[in-house]
């Protein structure tokens, strides 16, 4: 009787700790893939806000490795592998925020051009409409 008790406390908790272990913590609300191939402006703020995510980590590790450096006696022995790990980050993110810019301007380019060949279309459809007086068969006379 008291296992079965024990049992039935325990495994609703159990369940909920394994549901919340599974749970994003940090859901990206956006992907490249979830993207229209065509839709340059979205992708020029994916990319834009990949590169300030980039940045901010950039900073972050640039100011924990600057601290390795000035003040190695608070970090101890574990302090060169921690500089070791900010060195190998500050690499990766350079490479991220270096490819992101990249892509950002492509994509911004892109949609610059899709926008002009849009308005180009739209304006030569206007020309047509404006430019060709209707003909009616009624008014032959007129």
């Amino acid at each position: 009787m008291m296992k079965a008790l024990k049992f039935s406390v325990l495994l609703p908790l159990l369940t909920i700790a394994l549901l919340a272990s599974c749970a994003q913590m940090n859901p990206q609300s956006m992907s490249a893939t979830s993207i229209a191939r065509d839709d340059h402006n979205a992708l020029v703020r994916y990319y834009g806000d990949l590169a300030r995510e980039a940045k901010a980590k950039l900073l972050e590790n640039k100011k924990t490795l600057e601290e390795c450096d000035t003040h190695p006696y608070y970090f101890g022995w574990q302090g060169q592998d921690l500089r070791s790990h900010s060195v190998a980050n500050i690499n990766q993110y350079e490479k991220i925020l270096e490819d992101s810019l990249r892509h950002a301007d492509l994509h911004r380019r892109m949609a610059t051009e899709q926008e002009s060949q849009l308005n180009k279309t739209e304006s030569d459809i206007e020309d047509e409409l404006t430019a060709a007086e209707p003909e009616y068969p009624g008014n032959k006379t007129l």
